[in-house]
């Protein structure tokens, strides 16, 4: 079999062959070889017009090898000179994490509280607590885009002024809307146990969603509001037999 020739015009292209012979048995190649460490190397700090022999030289490119090997890739590789990395792009810093603590600008207004009857209570007897929150949906900017704020209350912590509180699921509601009479328990009613004015409020914890205009995702954590105090003011009550009920004779004492 006939070794392929050397394709002058290729090779000479990458500096590899600069003659050649070929009688058809063998491949010679001809041309210098430069011992490793001697290459003169351009050193642009030099001005006195001489290459300067301080850089390391290139890696040394055994040609019989790579011509033997019927494919003279591995060659126009070896000769490639090194492609410049491209340019860093300024990338900016991705956007942090949304965090409960960043919606609070968009909290919804904190809850009243309201103590039945008319913020009056009777020692020893249930006082009916009532207060309002619902879904709230807040519009606003925040890091410079625009979204919504979607919050849901989910826990309410009655704090009833006499160093007891509970907390439910339920703002409460009023006697007449569960059909029972005054002074009836209720899953958020209180009996304060001696007359006095207590400062009774309620916070309300709110778990919340974010809206970029591409659908609702939730906000990991809960956002609490802080409602304002609110004075209950607690009686004792006295009974007394009477021949009468105040429906029989409303002018009769204690009516």
């Amino acid at each position: 079999m006939t070794a392929p020739t050397c394709d002058l015009a290729v090779l000479q292209l990458y500096g590899f062959c600069p003659s050649v012979d070929n009688n058809g048995s063998e491949v010679g190649v001809g041309g210098e070889q430069t011992t490793p460490g001697t290459d003169p190397v351009f050193n642009p700090d030099d001005d006195s017009g001489e290459e300067s022999e301080s850089s390391p030289p290139p890696k040394e490119l055994d040609f019989e090898t790579c011509l033997r090997s019927w494919s003279f890739i591995e060659c126009f590789r070896s000769a490639e000179e090194a492609e410049e990395a491209p340019a860093e792009e300024n990338v900016a810093p991705g956007v942090r994490p949304i965090t409960i603590t960043d919606l609070a600008q968009f909290a919804p207004t904190p809850a009243t509280l309201t103590g039945e009857p008319d913020n009056v209570g009777i020692a020893g007897m249930p006082t009916n607590f009532v207060t309002t929150a619902s879904i709230t949906t807040q519009s606003g900017t925040l890091f410079g885009r625009s979204l919504s704020v979607r919050f849901t209350p989910i826990a309410y912590d009655f704090q009833y002024g006499d160093n007891s509180s509970t907390t439910t699921t339920t703002g409460g509601a009023s006697w007449a809307d569960l059909g029972q009479a005054q002074f009836t328990p209720t899953p958020t009613s209180h009996v304060y146990q001696d007359r006095g004015t207590y400062p009774a409020d309620v916070d309300v914890r709110y778990t919340a969603e974010i809206d970029f205009g591409t659908g609702w995702f939730p906000v990991s954590g809960e956002l609490t509001t802080d409602g304002p105090v609110q004075q209950i003011r607690i009686f004792e009550a006295h009974t007394a037999l009477v021949a009468h009920t105040c429906t029989e004779k409303p002018d009769s004492p204690g009516c």
